[in-house]
């Protein structure tokens, strides 16, 4: 029987890290979905650390037109947050999925466009994680739920679930053709949602409010646009009763705002 969910006994650990900036090389490439790209990169790991399924490492890319990594004095360096979906720091090895979207329609953003490109011997430079945050796995259900950019972390915490353990997943892609095969130690079930409408499209917000949660002692992650995702922490939490310690939603991109990544409170 899981523990009293205010037992002190349970708890989020947060650890932080020193960071440095580290240069990388593309050494591995490829096509897992038509809209999901895994590029391995490597290099000098020595000190990297990433404890938290939903970390993310801070990615720096040139510039789309110049090719240019430098930049002006005073501006920003372009730079988006990603999940590491694996590493091997013995191995020198970072692994990374990229969601594609919009390349065909000219609509695709800098990192994007950046990995859409990549070839192997292209340089990538990272710096982080800051910090991990470590979620407890004893609950009655683990609730996972997210779009294409959501997958690398919802499949980097299906790996790391233990025997025994129960989860539900939710994820919304274009087509039957974006699902990716998903394993686990844990007993899990996946809902695959399209937004095809040949393939009867639906949405992620209408499937969450839809389902039936037969157990109240839920850890709940959610992960997508911006808006939508705080549209799905607010049924979790006003519709299904969930306890909001126990559910983290972030919006990893916003419609019509470059760069967006957020904690949803």
């Amino acid at each position: 029987m899981a523990p009293d969910i205010h037992s002190p006994a349970r708890s989020v650990q947060r650890h932080r890290f020193e960071t440095r900036r580290r240069d990388l090389t593309v050494t591995g490439r490829e096509q897992l979905t038509p809209h999901m790209l895994r590029l391995t990169v490597t290099g000098d790991l020595s000190g990297f650390q990433s404890l938290g399924f939903d970390d993310h490492v801070k990615l720096f890319f040139p510039d789309p037109v110049t090719g240019s990594y430098e930049v002006a004095e005073g501006a920003k360096p372009l730079a988006r947050d990603y999940t590491p979906r694996r590493f091997d720091v013995a191995a020198g090895t970072l692994v990374l999925d990229f969601a594609l979207h919009g390349v065909a329609e000219g609509q695709a953003g800098p990192a994007t466009l950046w990995a859409h490109r990549a070839q192997i011997g292209d340089r990538l430079a990272i710096g982080g994680p800051r910090g991990s945050s470590v979620w407890p796995v004893d609950f009655d259900l683990h609730l996972l739920i997210g779009d294409d950019t959501a997958l690398p972390a919802i499949g980097r915490r299906l790996e790391e679930l233990p025997d025994g353990v129960r989860a539900l997943v939710l994820v919304e892609v274009d087509s039957p053709e974006d699902c990716l095969p998903l394993t686990s130690r844990a007993e899990f079930t996946i809902h695959w949602l399209f937004r095809d409408l040949s393939h009867g499209a639906r949405d992620l917000l209408s499937a969450v409010a839809g389902l039936r949660l037969p157990h109240q002692d839920v850890f709940a992650w959610a992960a997508g646009e911006a808006r939508q995702t705080r549209l799905i922490r607010d049924a979790l939490l006003n519709r299904h009763g969930l306890d909001p310690q126990w559910v983290k939603a972030s919006g990893y991109w916003q419609q019509g705002e470059a760069g967006a990544h957020m904690r949803i409170e």
